[in-house]
């Protein structure tokens, strides 16, 4: 088939800029081919190359003890002891799922997965963190269902528990929703899987489904801002499959079992591209491919349409060549493709052929590690101003009746029951409460894991909200007793050519490697998703952080509900800060004053503090959103017994200061908490008591079945 012409428009639709196309001529001496200016537009666009990012992610703390892979693989991987490790990462869908909803989400679920096994390990864990629109936008309706439609649909088929995650609405997400998908695996820490090829005519493996013309540009679709041509973006959209997946699952770790791969590489982004260059560039090889052993499932399709498609479940493998037979009945048995496509080769270079001809001769070390890297100007977000607005006297319990009644802050009841949270029968804790728990099996151990970021705090001071949001991933993992050990980063934000939105990026970058560094929470792995824009009006910025906490032994879990009669306990100061506050935004509609400031030394004392006191502590909550009155609420409605809290000033109800947690125990041991806080000369102090049918707040009341019913049925009348 006869190739177009390489055109100026042609250029610019593959979202390469002038002076990028001027070093593709520089590099290879010539102009392109159709097919390799294609195969250029993947690997040197934002989302597979990184140009705007890279030298602010190299600043993230990515080391530590406990840290077996960092950045860089498929998944991060962490040593959990006993020969074990957690293998997880977090990605973006946002811009498909944006476009086609449940198949946008959906595959983005099948590929975090994906990245997990592809590492060696079984995945046991997803979460997720979705950004939608102002619920009265005409499309957020569709978005939310669809969305959550598709991760449900994906997840539960495959049969991974989803056991955390976020949901959050803001008009700032009206022309583009985000979808960051989490897993997690375990696997012995002696067996892990890396990408990196070795070995020269070493036998390239395709394996899983067929290549079809799904997803054909998604990366470079991935890379754009959106406008009024969003619908023509529908086929850039993957299709995924489940039990396909599972089955490729379960092919891959019994062929790595075997011995026979050398490397493996999840096809994602920019498909058979993207995984064949990665695993060449890291191992120093070139790479040849013969696109007539590529499995098909469309006919005629063109080169640059089978190194481009992004079709799901799919994988790439170097293999032991001595073991091909051992590795190709196991993928016959599971009825999935198995087919040699390739070789690695010693000249750096990128070799495509079909039909007998030559579609693509690159040097393939200049199309991953040497693609472009900016350093773009940059803007410091300026101070917020404080608060104009005189708070009113709001009576704390109408207050509180907004609050839950939103849909940021009401029961997410709605979208995590369509979620299969018990599979696989080792979830200790699911949705809804606070992180995630999940036994790893045939152990005593458990893993925490928590998915957080505050996006309005972000905007407001993003070196405080980035630190804020690793903050409160270290407060939640905390709270249910686990150990912080790493975390995973999703940065979504705008459009980097724009100094402001970089200035945003970098603010957050800098808050975000303060947090984890002084915390002892290493970056082992991530994902960056820009130009989340449309007609030029940006999304918040969203530095979603997923972490994964560890408890030695479930007996020292904190998973218990508040009862009659305990004692209600705030460790941390009392609350002030109202800037950017739930109560501003949900009772009063404004968006005012400077993010919180958090304290990261008192962070750490404090969270050292929970863990060694787990076994007086009968339940506990982190305070961050809606402060002490969300919290208190909240504890009281997940235990069905009513609360009372002294004060009634509002301040001290919804201050939404940092380094803060509730704390439900009996007399007995709130007494030795007590003493044990003055001693470290740790903030401790009774703010309350649960007990009685009613939720107090200073001298208004409001009876807990009439708030828990505000609570529980808000969502379900929004989305249903």
């Amino acid at each position: 088939m006869q190739e177009p012409e390489i055109t100026r428009d042609l250029i610019e639709a593959h979202g390469l800029k002038p002076d990028e196309y001027e070093r593709i001529l520089e590099i290879i001496g010539r102009e392109p081919s159709f097919t390799e200016l294609g195969i250029f537009s993947a690997m040197w666009n934002e989302h597979c190359s990184y140009k705007s990012s890279k030298k602010w992610l190299r600043t993230l703390p990515t080391e530590g003890p406990q840290v077996i892979c960092g950045p860089g693989e498929n998944a991060g991987v962490v040593d959990i002891g006993d020969g074990q490790a957690v293998v997880f990462k977090m990605e973006s869908h946002n811009h498909p799922s944006y476009i086609e909803p449940y198949q946008g989400a959906a595959t983005g679920v099948g590929g975090i997965l994906r990245d997990v096994f592809t590492m060696g390990a079984r995945p046991i864990a997803a979460m997720n963190s979705l950004s939608f629109g102002e619920v009265s936008h005409p499309k957020t309706r569709q978005l939310v269902n669809g969305v959550v439609h598709g991760i449900g649909g994906y997840g539960n088929a495959f049969g991974v528990p989803t056991v955390g995650g976020e949901v959050r609405f803001d008009p700032a997400y009206n022309g583009n929703c985000l979808v960051n998908a989490f897993a997690a695996g375990l696997a012995d820490a002696d067996k892990i899987f890396y990408s990196a090829a070795s070995g020269v005519g070493m036998p390239v493996v395709y394996l899983g489904a067929k290549t079809g013309r799904d997803g054909v540009g998604g990366a470079t679709m991935a890379s754009a801002e959106f406008d009024e041509t969003i619908e023509e973006k529908r086929p850039t959209v993957q299709v995924g499959d489940p039990f396909t997946e599972k089955r490729l699952m379960e092919a891959t770790l019994e062929l790595m079992a075997t011995g026979a791969v050398i490397s493996i590489q999840d096809m994602g982004a920019a498909g058979l591209t993207c995984s064949a260059v990665e695993m060449g560039d890291k191992g120093g090889l070139g790479v040849r491919l013969d696109l007539d052993a590529v499995p098909q499932r469309e006919e005629n399709m063109t080169a640059y349409e089978m190194m481009l498609s992004e079709s799901q479940e799919r994988m790439l493998m170097v293999l032991k060549p001595e073991l091909e037979a051992e590795a190709r009945a196991v993928f016959e048995k599971w009825d999935l493709d198995f087919a040699i496509v390739g070789e690695t080769i010693e000249e750096d270079r990128f070799l495509i052929m079909h039909d007998g001809q030559i579609m693509a001769d690159l040097p393939l070390s200049k199309l991953s590690s040497t693609a472009p890297e900016y350093d773009r100007p940059w803007e410091e977000t300026p101070p917020a101003p404080p608060i104009k607005s005189n708070l009113p006297d709001t009576d704390p319990i109408e207050a509180l009746k907004r609050i839950i009644g939103s849909p940021n802050h009401c029961g997410k009841q709605w979208v995590y029951e369509q979620y299969d949270t018990m599979v696989m029968a080792d979830t200790v804790r699911g949705p809804g409460l606070g992180a995630g728990l999940v036994r790893v099996h045939g152990t005593e151990k458990l893993l925490a894991f928590t998915s957080d970021v505050t996006p309005r705090y972000v905007k407001a001071n993003p070196v405080e909200g980035g630190k804020q949001a690793v903050a409160e991933a270290y407060r939640n993992l905390t709270a249910v007793g686990a150990k912080p050990l790493a975390t995973t980063d999703n940065m979504n934000f705008g459009n980097p050519e724009k100094p402001a939105i970089m200035g945003q990026f970098v603010g957050a970058i800098k808050g975000i490697g303060a947090a984890v560094e002084a915390l002892d929470m290493p970056i082992v792995s991530g994902n960056v998703s820009l130009y989340n824009e449309t007609d030029g009006r940006a999304i918040l910025p969203t530095p979603t952080i997923g972490a994964v906490g560890l408890i030695p032994h479930i007996d020292q879990a904190i998973t218990g509900t508040a009862a009659e009669g305990d004692a209600l306990l705030l460790l941390g100061a009392e609350g002030a800060h109202m800037g950017q506050s739930t109560y501003l935004a949900e009772v009063l509609e404004i968006a005012e004053g400077d993010a919180p400031a958090v304290d990261l030394e008192a962070e750490a004392r404090h969270g050292d503090f929970i863990r060694a006191h787990h076994a007086r502590i009968r339940a506990c909550t982190d305070l961050s959103d809606g402060g002490l009155a969300l919290a208190a609420f909240e504890m009281a409605e997940a235990a069905g017994v009513g609360v009372t809290i002294e004060t009634g000033r509002i301040p001290e109800l919804y201050g939404e200061d940092q380094a803060r947690y509730l704390i439900a125990c009996d007399d007995e041991a709130a007494k030795a908490l007590m003493d044990a806080a003055s001693n470290a000369d740790i903030p401790l102090a009774r703010v309350g008591r649960f007990g009685g049918d009613d939720v107090t707040l200073g001298t208004s009341s409001a009876p807990l079945t009439d708030l828990a019913a505000i609570f529980r049925s808000t969502f379900g009348k929004l989305f249903d």
